[in-house]
């Protein structure tokens, strides 16, 4: 094996042959030939090869360095004084091979130096028989800072109850329609009324065309002619403009290294945000400026007025659904205190209607409809309908990036984490929807 002098000399070699080659490429301004890449390929080889083996050498010189610590611990470095006597590097007087343990302590200069103090050979009946130690080590006590307890790792458990605790649930995404799209605009038709006035009709008993005239001057079909009745579907071209929704935070990049975890609740949080923000947009958004046309200010989303309690004008939303959308509701969004009011209903001999206390949770179904519970939804106001004809595009999907190019960050040890998305949202048939005025 050859030396760490040796060694360190050949990977200067073959580091400084591979850099010659690759700056010939360099000044040529092209790419490597096959055989420079060959070449380039061995030294690289070697000088690796090379590096493993140096570092087997400062291995074993640090194992030689753990040998004779230890060594010293265990007596096998221990010398024998010009007394006879041996002991350790550190002072400690070795116990002689041949003596009993009961001999050894008898002899002992610290046995001695105890009979001394014994006058006549006997100790006072109150008197403390205590040896002397010197020469032992101190004391290695896990109390102490400067002994074995440097070597006592607190227990770092982190964020135990993780960001869920600080986080709303998001489920209004889950019940509408979900799409993409390609384009920073989407054109889609709304349909703002329907007509059906499908009915019966008689086999035509004449060939004579309309000659009545009617109101404002139509014709009146004649009564035997079998015409058909008209129906109508009005509708409207509306366009969603895409919308980028984003939030960011700066971080040392310590921060970011020491921290491993940091990483993930970081990632977690400005993604959770925009979700977040999403979802407030998809219920609340005004349509102005960057805000989505959200479902409380679509034009054409029918009203319920209060009637009676709560129950009652919740049922007679989703009935308007049905009668006046043409639809079938799929859920009630419910803001948590209009919620909670209807958990704490009784009837009239004080009993919950929904478990009370006792329950396995809050009113989750209510006349046969899941019940999504959440912030987007102001207090005193409810949400029922058909949130499949409503209509989320993604466009790019939540992501995060990170940039130390932001101000001054790079010379200040700082990154800069964007988190971002972009989305449209659509009403293809706002009287699928009710609002539900809850405020008596």
């Amino acid at each position: 094996m050859p030396t760490k002098t040796e060694l360190t000399e050949l990977i200067k070699h073959h580091l400084t042959e591979a850099r010659a080659i690759s700056k010939a490429a360099e000044d040529a301004d092209r790419d490597f030939t096959p055989e420079e890449a060959d070449r380039l390929r061995e030294h690289m080889a070697k000088a690796t090869s090379a590096r493993a083996d140096l570092e087997k050498l400062k291995g074993n010189d640090e194992l030689r360095k753990a040998l004779a610590d230890l060594g010293d611990d265990i007596a096998l470095n221990a010398k024998t004084d010009s007394d006879g006597r041996r002991r350790t590097a550190s002072g400690f007087e070795l116990p002689s091979a041949g003596k009993s343990l009961g001999e050894q302590f008898t002899e002992s200069e610290e046995y001695r130096g105890l009979l001394a103090t014994a006058p006549g050979g006997t100790f006072g009946q109150k008197q403390r028989v205590q040896s002397g130690m010197a020469g032992f080590k101190s004391l290695i006590t896990g109390a102490s800072d400067t002994s074995a307890g440097a070597f006592v790792v607190n227990d770092q458990l982190g964020l135990q109850v993780g960001l869920d605790a600080f986080q709303r649930p998001l489920t209004l995404r889950d019940v509408v329609t979900q799409g993409t799209t390609a384009s920073d605009t989407v054109e889609y038709v709304r349909v703002t009324s329907v007509t059906n006035a499908a009915a019966p009709v008689a086999e035509a008993t004449s060939a004579a065309a309309p000659t009545a005239p009617g109101g404002a001057g139509a014709l009146v079909p004649n009564a035997g002619g079998g015409y058909k009745p008209e129906s109508a579907l009005a509708t409207a071209k509306v366009t969603a403009v895409v919308k980028t929704i984003a939030h960011w935070i700066p971080v040392t990049k310590r921060a970011l290294s020491d921290a491993a975890q940091i990483r993930t609740l970081i990632d977690a949080f400005l993604r959770y945000g925009l979700e977040e923000e999403l979802e407030d947009q998809m219920i609340s958004g005004d349509g102005t400026g960057e805000n989505f046309d959200g479902l409380g200010n679509v034009s054409g989303v029918q009203a319920q007025a209060w009637d009676t309690d709560i129950l009652t004008t919740l049922r007679r939303a989703k009935t308007k659904v049905r009668t006046v959308g043409r639809s079938i509701a799929n859920a009630y969004l419910l803001n948590p205190a209009d919620l909670e009011t209807v958990d704490l209903l009784q009837d009239n001999e004080g009993r919950f209607y929904f478990g009370g206390p006792g329950g396995v949770g809050s009113a989750s179904v209510l006349w046969g409809l899941p019940v999504i519970e959440t912030e987007a939804v102001p207090a005193g106001v409810g949400y029922v309908g058909d949130f499949r004809k409503a209509i989320l595009w993604d466009r790019e999907q939540a992501t995060v990036q990170v940039t130390d190019t932001h101000l001054d960050f790079f010379v200040r040890n700082l990154v800069a984490v964007l988190a971002e998305m972009r989305a449209a949202f659509g009403v293809i048939q706002p009287n699928a929807f009710v609002e539900v005025d809850l405020t008596a």
